[in-house]
């Protein structure tokens, strides 16, 4: 008998695709893992909000934006190692899946282009992160885990709204609006591709 997984009743809009059933069934299968892999990715998350400060030191109030953001992520990866470390459980390096690699590889090299995917490419990972911990906040079976990811999953959407002002501000609604829908479906096409390890992205 299959099991009916519950589904959020808000999701970001600009996702192309919506998370398959079969990784919802993985992801739960391997709560460990998952959390491990969500800590890399928040640090991941941090570096890349730094690096854009670096690269654009010039940019109008971009650091002002993207600094809490790079804090918030390191508080949500402490957050994450604290809660393994209750558990018995530590971080460890786990095989990245394609999804990451394959999205900087359509980042366009020119600027101002290579500024407008990057924001749009980090708001669209995070979009995707909101998603799939609004999965494992609803279908976890252990309330603690419930908790963390329900805890950790508002702050996904909202950094998505950041890197999508950031594009609108720097670039026209109608430009953002059409390499966006560009971008996500190139972003669901890359997860569609089998990777059978629980990764968030995966």
């Amino acid at each position: 008998m299959q099991v009916e997984f519950k589904r959020p009743s808000f999701c970001i809009k600009y996702l192309s695709s919506l998370t398959s059933d079969e990784w919802i069934n993985l992801a739960l299968s391997n709560p460990i893992d998952m959390l491990i892999d969500h800590a890399n990715c928040e640090r991941k998350a941090a570096g890349v909000a730094i690096q854009l400060m670096f690269r654009y030191p010039s940019e109008p109030d971009l650091a002002e934006v993207l600094s809490p953001i790079a804090r918030e992520e390191l508080e949500h990866f402490e957050k994450i190692l604290y809660f393994l470390k209750n558990l018995g459980k530590s971080l460890k390096a786990l095989k990245p899946p394609p999804y990451g690699t394959e999205l900087s590889r359509i980042i366009r090299k020119d600027e101002p282009n290579r500024m407008l995917d990057s924001f749009l490419v980090a708001g669209l990972i995070e979009a995707r992160s909101h998603e799939r911990l609004s999965l494992l906040a609803l279908n976890s079976e252990l309330e603690s885990f419930r908790r963390l990811y329900e805890s950790l999953l508002e702050s996904e959407a909202r950094h998505f709204g950041i890197y999508w002002k950031l594009a609108q501000k720097k670039f026209s609604k109608a430009k953002t609006l059409d390499r966006l829908k560009e971008l996500s479906k190139i972003e669901s096409k890359i997860l569609s591709q089998t990777f059978s390890m629980p990764r968030v992205h995966s």
